[in-house]
């Protein structure tokens, strides 16, 4: 892993200055907009819009040289750019604001391993350290490895096999190396390609790769068998300290001490252009930020594009970190959207009220998560809670005590035969088989559940927009889980949920 302290970014002023192709909305000016209404709204959520969107940014990660919008890249800036520029468009309706940040990435990778001899498909891990042996003999791990009695002594100077699941990918290795393993290869969980992911920041880790489940149960059945099995490999990263921005936008009417706040993340990880994770939740907001300009509302509300998501939450994080308790008190709600066009799609709604996971959030969210569930119903479509654990952008937010909710599709979760009943697709793979790959583009969006997301967006916004009536007034109380009480934090590492995300 080689790391770089140069940060090389473009400036505020020179982000305002981008130019897009995309044509933005023409509105009036603000003081003869009608008040906002909800199916109005929700019927100007339209498809194409959505797609253009995605399209758009699909097209600047193709432009450049590495394919992908990682933050602080060319990519990634210019979708800074293009969001600042849409919203600019719309005339004086938002008041945006740009928080640069700057953090450590993973720029570019290689990864290589053969079995025996032969090579087979393999893959890094974000901030994986650089690694290459020789004949050297793979141990399997026992169970999932995330206990040290799973890992076996035999593993001094030999290179673990473990599957992935159930505890972080850091936690794996950690053991591992603790056993004297000198590299790690991790076999998925599913059928969707390498094991992939980070290991939220810069370590002094073992080096470890990714395989996939079918080549990880084949190493299992030869060593299970009695067989020496030697493997080679050779781990490579490029990691530099980098510059990007939150773009921030609040409407310059409605009521300031009352916000909805919506959120979604505009980086995606090196592997690809990050299409579904995260431009689907991207142009969800982008759309429904251009429709409501023609609107005004009773509330402030609030939309923004995070960076440096896919680093471990660091731009929200950094938001929350630098507002004032005031600014923080102001927020009525957050409502968080990643990934919500995945391709064997679940219609996920964040379980606030703790009733599918045991888990809820404070005051608010519930009524957030039943605004949702209801409209799902009013449309006629299924609907699955979705673990309401802090593993996404809203983190941040309820670590605040700030009520939260959102909708997602989901990430490298297994589907059910259950919910395959419910809304269609394959069972036993992921909700998103393109989950952090080069196959994560606009031709693998599901459309169905990009549209139904993004209306449901936009009955929220007009919802809370006109009127918190029946919503709790702010109370500042820590997460709990339901049935204990008890407070919880999250860590970076633990971050991201069973329908999204990427540390385990």
């Amino acid at each position: 892993m080689k790391v770089s302290s140069s940060a090389a970014a473009l400036t505020a002023s020179s982000l305002l200055a981008f130019t897009s192709t995309a044509e933005p909305i023409k509105r009036t000016q603000k003081c003869g907009l009608p008040l906002v209404q909800d199916k109005a709204l929700v019927d100007s959520i339209l498809l194409k819009d959505l797609l253009g969107c995605a399209q758009d940014l699909e097209d600047i990660a193709y432009s450049t040289s590495h394919r992908n919008r990682v933050h602080g890249t060319e990519g990634h800036l210019n979708s800074v750019n293009y969001f600042v520029d849409q919203l600019k468009a719309l005339g004086d309706y938002y008041d945006i604001e740009l928080q640069e940040f700057t953090t450590e990435v993973t720029i570019e990778s290689r990864a290589s391993l053969s079995i025996d001899g032969e090579a087979i498909e393999a893959g890094g891990f974000s901030f994986g350290n650089n690694g290459t042996w020789t004949d050297t003999p793979l141990v399997t791990v026992a169970n999932l490895g995330c206990n040290a009695e799973d890992h076996p002594t035999t593993l001094s100077g030999a290179v673990a096999l473990i599957a992935r699941g159930n505890c972080t990918f850091v936690e794996k290795i950690t053991l591992a190396g603790a056993k004297g393993a000198i590299g790690a290869v991790i076999y998925n969980n599913a059928d969707a390609g390498v094991a992939a992911g980070t290991l939220g920041g810069v370590n002094d880790l073992i080096p470890v790769g990714g395989i996939s489940r079918a080549d990880g149960l084949r190493l299992v059945e030869q060593l299970s068998s009695g067989a020496t099995v030697t493997s080679a490999g050779e781990f490579w990263q490029y990691i530099d300290n980098t510059t990007s921005y939150n773009v921030v936008a609040s409407s310059k009417h409605g009521d300031a001490n009352n916000v909805l706040f919506l959120g979604a993340h505009s980086d995606s990880v090196e592997a690809g252009p990050g299409i579904n994770d995260n431009g689907s939740g991207s142009c969800g907001l982008l759309t429904i930020a251009k429709a409501l300009s023609k609107w005004k509302t009773n509330n402030q509300v609030r939309f923004a594009w995070w960076t440096a998501e896919e680093e471990g939450l660091l731009g929200s994080e950094h938001y929350v970190s630098i507002a004032t308790p005031s600014t923080l008190d102001k927020i009525r709600l957050y409502l968080n959207f990643d990934m919500i066009a995945s391709p064997n799609y679940v219609l996920g709604i964040y379980d606030g009220d703790g009733s599918s996971f045991n888990l809820s959030g404070p005051a608010g969210s519930a009524e957030a998560e039943k605004l949702f569930e209801a409209w799902y119903e009013s449309q006629g479509l299924p609907y699955v809670g979705s673990e309401f654990n802090g593993r996404s952008d809203y983190g941040p937010f309820l670590d605040q005590g700030i009520p939260c909710g959102g909708l997602d599709t989901g990430a490298d979760g297994i589907k059910t035969d259950a919910e395959v009943t419910m809304f269609g697709g394959t069972a036993g793979i992921w909700y998103d088989p393109n989950y952090h790959s080069a196959k994560d583009n606009v031709t693998n969006l599901n459309l169905d559940a990009f549209e139904a997301t993004g209306k449901g967006i936009a009955h929220a916004v007009a919802t809370y927009g006109k009127s918190w009536e029946g919503f709790p007034s702010r109370n500042a109380t820590s997460l709990t889980r339901k049935s204990l009480g008890l407070p919880r934090k999250y860590s970076t590492l633990a971050r991201k949920s069973r329908r999204g995300k990427k540390s385990y």
